[in-house]
């Protein structure tokens, strides 16, 4: 189902058994592979992929030349910087443990999210971060450092 008020770019491809609801814009040369859900107010910037099953709650914002692979979930009000690689299964949300919205994750330009990787409300990455898969993210991470674990951690090099 693709919403007539979706704005759908040039040379776009969508897969099979989408969603795509209104207010969802698309950019040009993106592909959207099968059973992807974008709700209300998504935006996808150009010369992404974005894989199957993968969903968003609407109100995100995924900038240009971005990947989000298999099974991952946007939630609402999460934006992702240009040039980030999202892993398969990666989980963002936006209610603290009272069931408020308050926001979904900022993660900024050039990032590595790794495979199963969860990251909380409200946190920020700055440009240039990696997280290892199965991390639990809690916490802001400032540009360019290493983290992973559960809770995530700082890599520090040995001497």
């Amino acid at each position: 189902m693709i919403s007539e008020k979706a704005v759908i770019g040039k040379n776009v491809s969508i897969g099979a058994y989408c969603v795509i609801e209104e207010g969802v814009v698309i950019g040009d040369n993106t592909t959207i592979k099968n059973y992807v859900e974008l709700r209300k107010n998504t935006i996808i910037g150009e010369n992404c992929y974005i894989d199957s099953r993968v969903s968003t709650s609407g109100d995100c914002k995924v900038g240009n030349n971005v990947t989000v692979r298999y099974a991952s979930i946007l939630a609402r009000g999460v934006e992702v910087g240009d040039g980030t690689y999202i892993c398969p299964k990666v989980m963002t949300n936006n209610l603290n443990t009272g069931q408020a919205q308050i926001g979904g994750a900022k993660i900024g330009r050039n990032c590595f999210i790794g495979t199963n990787t969860v990251l909380q409300h409200g946190i920020t990455l700055g440009d240039n971060v990696i997280t290892g898969s199965l991390s639990f993210v809690n916490k802001n991470i400032p540009e360019g450092e290493i983290w992973f674990g559960n809770p995530a951690k700082p890599y520090k090099k040995e001497k």
